[in-house]
């Protein structure tokens, strides 16, 4: 009997201890209901268009036709998973899109940074603004406008940059059937296009850091670039590394507007140019084979994951307080 009570105390006691937890969570809930409900959108575009369609992932181990439907199509397993581990284009394809987007990550997270800190030395307000808004600007941009700016520079006959090559005495390039100078022509498009919102996202992390760090630092007789290493940085690196654990886990995403539309989809210079994403688009206009494409999606979602997680994990063993869960 003695035994019992102390059990039966402590079940009363855990179920007053989540009752407790449960009214604190609505009391939360309901202060910041406005709040919630702003991030409701939100919400239910994830649910629709991220986790509605997870149930088409079995299209991938399907035979699929339209006129069956996605349950009526007949099974065939991993047939789809063999037929793109046994194309001759794989290697080509994930050897692209790893070496693009690995660059993309170290170009913007370092362009990023150094925007984010020159903009934070500016002290006119009227500057600011003007520059936040010329770099904010190309991210809302169309990669099909982006290819047709592009196309005024690198045009065979009447390009900028052929007119400048000829200027220093230099044969004109045709770079829509040359393939090698795709590898910086990508990776410079997607600095400029995105290097902006990286760095109002750097900005904004630095607008909160309190201004008195600073001002012990300058006191102590630090200089800018010493204020630089062991002020800002410090308070950067959470933002840094939840940016960078998020692209990692989209480095098989490769851009589809990007690579499609830059080029003009030139099949001369699919060498350096094609990737999964536009790989997968061909298969579906041109072969037209869903299950191919589902399978292929489906092999990036979960090297994706593993990839976040695994990358996390590592940090959280690092440092605690920057791993993102």
């Amino acid at each position: 009997m003695s035994k019992v009570q102390p059990a039966m105390k402590q079940q009363m006691l855990t179920a007053s201890q989540r009752s407790a937890g449960s009214l604190r969570w609505w009391k939360q809930f309901k202060k910041n209901r406005f709040l919630f409900m702003l991030t409701l959108p939100m919400v239910l575009f994830i649910f629709v268009f991220k986790y509605v369609p997870m149930f088409g992932a079995v299209v991938a181990f399907k035979k699929f036709q339209f006129n069956k439907g996605i349950w009526g199509s007949d099974w065939i397993g991993f047939s789809n998973f063999r037929f793109l581990l046994d194309s001759p284009d794989l290697w080509r394809i994930v050897r692209n899109t790893l070496a693009y987007n690995s660059t993309f990550i170290l170009l913007n997270l370092a362009g990023a940074l150094l925007v984010a800190l020159l903009l934070y030395e500016i002290t006119s307000r009227k500057l600011l603004k003007m520059y936040q808004t010329v770099m904010f600007f190309p991210h809302f941009l169309s990669w099909v406008v982006v290819a047709y700016m592009a196309y005024a520079f690198l045009n065979p006959r009447s390009g900028m940059l052929n007119r400048l090559l000829e200027w220093a005495g230099y044969a004109p390039l045709d770079y829509y059937n040359l393939a090698d100078p795709w590898v910086f022509i990508f990776p410079l498009a997607q600095l400029w296009k995105e290097i902006g919102m990286g760095a109002i996202i750097y900005y904004a992390a630095l607008m909160g850091v309190d201004p008195t760090y600073y001002e012990a630092a300058k006191i102590d007789g630090a200089n800018k670039l010493q204020m630089l290493v062991h002020v800002s940085l410090p308070f950067l690196y959470p933002v840094m590394t939840i940016l960078t654990i998020l692209a990692i886990g989209q480095i098989l995403e490769a851009d589809f507007g990007l690579f499609y539309q830059l080029p003009m989809n030139s099949t001369t210079v699919y060498a350096t140019t094609d990737v999964i994403d536009t790989y997968i688009f061909r298969a579906l206009t041109v072969n037209g084979d869903i299950g191919m494409s589902a399978a292929t999606g489906l092999i990036k979602s979960c090297v994706g994951f593993v990839l976040v997680v695994g990358t996390n994990a590592l940090v959280r063993r690092m440092n605690s307080d920057h791993a993102l869960f």
